[in-house]
């Protein structure tokens, strides 16, 4: 049996038949209910990489090109890979391993560092002492201590930092003083305000390519996601 109903029109009966109608369908056929679902998360996944590609865009510099951030891997490489990163962060210390393999693996990624301290008064000291690494010591021995700084599980008090300081070989009381210079205050700074333009919130986020990566990543999937962006 057809039912035709005006649907501009409906009285309350045929507002009831409708409802009868629409119940008796889902009920017999309950996989569209699923359907439905995985539809509105396509979608939403859609408009949340429009929205990502377009914030790249509007802050395309300050992300690729801030020329405060440490950049390493292949310098002329052929995309880049971003970190927003806290080395109290417990799956930013999973993924410096997948990140150092990603590297090896593919050797024609540049590779960019965010600090971004958001744990703590012990993400902020660490943050603080590898830009102060990097200020003094090039980035060379900002490298070394980034890798060394997401190995440490101890407070990051100056008895430690003096420890690595003399490890990278460089002056631990110059270091102390550059911690607290404006120019590291104010890279930590230009990256938060970043990351609030870019609605980040949590450690690791990555930007490979023209597309973001929250949270961490296996190393299977930055590789695709390299190659997809490649053929962009």
């Amino acid at each position: 049996m057809v039912i035709a109903l005006d649907l501009n029109n409906l009285t309350n009966a045929d507002r009831e038949v409708l409802q009868k109608e629409i119940r008796r369908y889902i009920l017999e056929n309950p996989d569209i209910i699923f359907e439905a679902a995985d539809l509105v998360r396509k979608r939403e996944a859609a408009i949340e990489i429009l929205e990502d590609e377009e914030l790249i865009k509007s802050n395309y510099e300050e992300i690729f090109y801030d020329n405060y951030s440490y950049v390493g891997g292949n310098l002329d490489g052929d995309i880049t890979l971003v970190e927003f990163v806290d080395y109290k962060c417990s799956y930013c210390r999973k993924a410096a391993e997948i990140v150092r393999e990603l590297l090896k693996e593919d050797d024609n990624i540049r590779f960019i560092v965010k600090e971004f301290p958001i744990l703590g008064e012990a993400s902020l000291t660490t943050s603080k002492f590898a830009i102060a690494v990097k200020n003094i010591g090039g980035l060379e021995k900002y490298k070394l201590a980034h890798e060394i700084l997401l190995t440490l599980t101890a407070e990051p008090n100056e008895i430690y930092l003096r420890r690595i300081a003399t490890e990278l070989k460089l002056d631990p009381n110059e270091l102390l003083k550059e911690m607290k210079s404006d120019a590291v205050l104010k890279e930590i700074s230009r990256t938060a305000e970043l990351a609030q333009k870019l609605q980040i919130s949590g450690t690791p986020t990555f930007i490979l390519g023209g597309q973001f990566l929250r949270g961490f990543v296996p190393l299977e999937m930055l590789l695709q996601v390299a190659q997809s962006e490649r053929k962009k």
